[in-house]
């Protein structure tokens, strides 16, 4: 390790290894306490979209190629004609294919499991973003425009690198840490502020006071040179052909490397988990001893 690299815990990585023949309710308390699971024995058949998935189609000034499940909208690309239709019909065979994971790994949640945007990642992190935007440091998700108000964010990863190379990951200290880190800093929305987007359009639904504090966390730890420097930290990768599933708003993380990934998102009710009280919500109403939604 550099000597200028930030402190590795001792401890074991959070990374649990499934199969399918596992019990299904420890797939859910895993993830629930900050694990990534890593399913490394699951297919995916891509065969016949090389073309499409392989070829320079990403749009310079997007991170990844999003594609919206409800309207079969594909966005963050240049590909066009049949390269643009062979990867709309890939995108949305992998959300099928996660949401049908999902469904299996974590019955509980599929009931109330509600389907975001999928993305196809064919470039490496390392392209010109701002701290914001740059998901190679350390942070947790939250969405500007789009507020969960307590829901919990899913995904599912897998990588299809053709090369077969791995995709590297950093995993951070557990969210109480990491919240009780920046929660001095933050500041409350303004009376009214809530509304007043919600009305200009500026989000999909009202932004919550635990949206408020969960954006200025993510912002925050992005935008700290010094925490990113010395935070403790694990270094995972995950070989081609892996699957794995986290809640990322719940797990610190950065994306360091690797190309060729796909992404599916779901939201959790927090009602839907096996235990609430370990959720981001009911720990930052802990902290700050207030309701955030």
């Amino acid at each position: 390790m550099p000597d200028d690299a930030p402190p590795r815990p001792k401890t074991q990585p959070p990374v649990a290894v499934l199969t399918r023949q596992d019990p299904k309710d420890q797939a859910a308390r895993l993830l629930e306490h900050g694990c990534v699971l890593l399913l490394p024995d699951l297919d995916f058949d891509t065969a016949g979209f090389e073309t499409a998935m392989f070829a320079e189609v990403s749009d310079e000034g997007a991170k990844n190629v999003s594609y919206n499940p409800a309207s079969r909208e594909l966005k963050g690309t240049t590909a066009s004609g049949p390269v643009r239709e062979q990867l709309t019909e890939i995108v949305a065979r992998y959300c099928a294919w996660a949401e049908d994971l999902v469904g299996e790994l974590l019955p509980g949640y599929a009931a109330t499991l509600q389907r975001g945007r999928t993305s196809w990642r064919p470039r490496s992190a390392d392209h010109n973003l701002s701290r914001r935007k740059d998901d190679r440091r350390l942070h947790i998700d939250a969405f500007p425009s789009s507020p969960v108000q307590g829901r919990r964010i899913l995904r599912v990863f897998r990588n299809v690198n053709p090369q077969g190379e791995s995709r590297f990951w950093r995993v951070g200290e557990p969210f109480a840490d990491h919240a009780g880190r920046f929660l001095p800093t933050t500041r409350s929305m303004a009376p009214g502020a809530a509304l007043a987007m919600q009305a200009l359009g500026l989000t999909k639904g009202r932004r919550s006071a635990y949206d408020n504090l969960m954006l200025q966390l993510h912002d925050q730890s992005k935008e700290d040179d010094a925490y990113q420097a010395s935070a403790p930290h694990w270094d995972v990768s995950f070989p081609a052909g892996a699957t794995w599933l986290v809640f990322t708003d719940g797990v610190v993380h950065a994306a360091l490397g690797g190309r060729y990934a796909f992404e599916q998102t779901f939201y959790l009710p927090l009602e839907a988990m096996v235990d609430p009280a370990v959720s981001p919500l009911k720990i930052l109403e802990a902290l700050t001893g207030r309701p955030l939604v």
